[in-house]
């Protein structure tokens, strides 16, 4: 008997001991919710709103897709700051300002198929299929390495139907073409032509151009002719070919 119970008291104490730690995990992931949701309306108001951005899709998207988690782990105290982070090779997360500009600029309604050159994280994409339904998305990226983390790490955060594809987005996706609007997340030297084949009537594209020096580019097809407007200067990382040459 006494063998017995010692068992249930040890029982009866693991059980207390882990509902004390299973509690105590349960407020900590609380508590990280709530400190990046506070984190994101401080980048929202501080950076977003401040600096001139105020189209209502783009805001909430930005206040809900949890920008930390398509950076590494050691990086997520750096995620709602205002500047680039590393994602890995050789590539960055944009700044959150120039995501939010460059989306506001796509002038993006629901129902609306956007491509996206430079999948990089998935987080521009993330912000464009909030906007848009998700399966009206497409994004493509060259770095193999990078497509796959990001295709996994979407489907992780439910946005499963966001088509992702390896490739030179140089080319574009000519197969799902014509596209409502056209965003490109790393630099060229001059605007890609199949990429402007691609873009549909009234459609819209926002790229940056440039080497040493870069512009933020809106650019319009209205009855078959092409409309540019620079928006502002910007830094990119290049636009690459397979080779690893830049265009």
């Amino acid at each position: 008997m006494r063998g017995l119970t010692a068992a249930i008291a040890l029982f009866l104490i693991s059980q207390a001991f882990g509902c004390a730690c299973f509690k105590a995990g349960g407020k900590k992931v609380e508590y990280e919710k709530d400190k990046f949701e506070k984190l994101r309306k401080e980048m929202v108001e501080r950076q977003i709103k401040a600096r001139g951005v105020k189209d209502p899709n783009v805001i909430a998207a930005m206040l809900k897709v949890p920008r930390h988690m398509f950076i590494d782990p050691s990086l997520w105290n750096e995620a709602y700051e205002d500047h680039p982070v590393p994602i890995g090779e050789g590539q960055t997360i944009s700044q959150p300002y120039i995501v939010a500009l460059m989306t506001e600029l796509l002038s993006l309604k629901r129902g609306e198929k956007v491509l996206e050159i430079g999948t990089g994280s998935g987080y521009q994409a993330a912000i464009l299929a909030e906007i848009t339904d998700q399966d009206k998305v497409f994004t493509i990226e060259i770095n193999e390495k990078l497509a796959k983390k990001a295709m996994k790490r979407l489907k992780d955060l439910g946005y499963d139907k966001i088509n992702v594809m390896i490739g030179d987005g140089y080319k574009g996706w000519p197969e799902n073409a014509p596209f409502d609007a056209i965003i490109v997340t790393a630099a060229p030297s001059h605007i890609p032509q199949p990429l402007l084949d691609q873009l549909a009537e009234g459609g819209r594209m926002v790229i940056p151009v440039g080497e040493t020096f870069q512009e933020l580019l809106l650019i319009t097809k209205r009855n078959g002719k092409i409309e540019k407007k620079v928006v502002t200067s910007v830094l990119f990382v290049p636009l690459i070919k397979e080779s690893g040459e830049r265009y």
